[in-house]
């Protein structure tokens, strides 16, 4: 009965502008955890006498955690109550927060920096919700409002820790971060409408119920493919951008790297309207709208990488392109099937952060061992991988 009144509640509310922007602040402020190491990488690896292949690592840990965590957090969305999963992970990554600011070697901070990934699935938790409480003519808006939020908060989060790192101390940043995220907590434990399962499957069917659906639907498997290569063409440049400021051709610090978040927020802006182009035309086109953004991008970063103008508009193509095909895809991916929404998103988002991880360590590798032209080339290989995925596969339904 108590199940029945949460299920009427929940059909019966409406989803007000301003939730909508508090779910794609939260959404943006947490999704920064993951991000505020980028510019901070010099300094780490100063700080702990560390290689720059070795602070990649690091890097690639926080991604590869956030992949783990959202297989194995994300599911228990469809089977669990949201609004009291996503208060428990926003503690759980204070907490992991408080680990980075307190960690003393090398060893130490690369099991914080899996941590904080793992903790910091909740962004993953917000857009499906704010899916299901979207209706079905606005969804591909309602998920754009949010997921602008989200690449905004990824963006603005490499200022703040350039910025923050550069005059107070790269640990300062994660003091900041765990504080804001108790906030979070009680904000949302207050403005979240209660939102119960939408599946009475048990924990462990979950995960074969996600490989059943990766097999049945060919177009998840397509966005899964196409959305890790554009992630690893996002995360190899933003992770060597830092290297390329502070060589001889720049002379810049940590500063300058967060200060190019605010270049991308351009991108984000438009993802509102990429979201309505999506409801409106076929989600694959502008996907493919966004591919060729990103190659364009790399092509500039090749021709004018060591001018800075040639930065600053390879940035905004590459934000615009990236964020162009998050939308498309999980417009697309979202409309499968409602009942497993939060797995589908799951199968989605674990290859995209895949495919970010191993670009953030293919980025900083490229860049030890062939400099600004080894990060060029592996982020154009990325983008002609994913046009030619894109153009050829055969959407087919699974038989099995």
């Amino acid at each position: 009965m108590v199940l029945k009144d949460k299920e009427d509640h929940l059909n019966n509310f409406k989803l007000s502008r301003l939730l909508v922007l508090v779910m794609a602040v939260a959404s943006g402020i947490t999704v920064a955890n993951i991000y505020y190491i980028q510019p901070l990488l010099v300094k780490i690896a100063d700080s702990f006498h560390v290689t720059q292949v070795s602070v990649g690592f690091v890097a690639m840990l926080t991604q590869i955690g956030y992949a783990l965590g959202m297989l194995i957090i994300l599911p228990l969305a469809d089977i669990k109550e949201k609004r009291l999963l996503i208060i428990i992970m926003l503690l759980c990554s204070a907490c992991s927060l408080m680990l980075m600011y307190f960690s003393f070697n090398i060893t130490v901070i690369s099991i914080a920096s899996f941590a904080v990934g793992f903790t910091s699935v909740v962004p993953q938790l917000i857009v499906p919700f704010a899916a299901q409480l979207a209706e079905p003519r606005e969804r591909g808006k309602i998920i754009g409002t949010v997921m602008s939020g989200v690449l905004i908060g990824i963006l603005v989060s490499r200022t703040f820790s350039g910025l923050v790192g550069e005059y107070w101390g790269w640990r300062i940043v994660y003091l900041i971060a765990a504080a804001t995220m108790i906030i979070l907590a009680i904000f949302l434990s207050r403005l979240l409408p209660l939102c119960p399962p939408t599946s009475s499957l048990k924990y462990k069917e979950l995960f074969k119920s996600m490989v059943s659906l990766t097999k049945s639907l060919p177009v998840l498997r397509e966005a899964s493919l196409n959305g890790a290569l554009m992630f690893a063409a996002f995360s190899a440049f933003w992770t060597s951008l830092v290297f390329l400021l502070e060589s001889s051709h720049y002379h810049m610090g940590a500063d300058a790297a967060g200060l190019f978040g605010l270049v991308g927020v351009t991108g984000a802006m438009a993802a509102p309207i990429v979201g309505r182009i999506a409801d409106k035309r076929n989600p694959k086109f502008t996907v493919g709208l966004g591919m060729i953004a990103v190659i364009l991008s790399y092509l500039c970063f090749f021709a004018f990488g060591f001018k800075l103008w040639g930065l600053i508009i390879g940035v905004i193509l590459l934000d615009l392109g990236v964020q162009s095909c998050q939308i498309s895809n999980q417009a697309r991916v979202h409309a499968l099937n409602d009942g497993a929404r939060n797995r589908i998103n799951t199968v989605y988002m674990v290859s995209y952060f895949i495919g970010g991880a191993l670009g953030s360590y293919l980025g900083s590798y490229s860049y030890a061992h062939f400099e600004w032209y080894g990060v060029c080339i592996l982020g154009l290989l990325t983008q002609l991988i994913a046009l030619v995925i894109h153009k050829n596969y055969k959407v087919k339904p699974y038989i099995g």
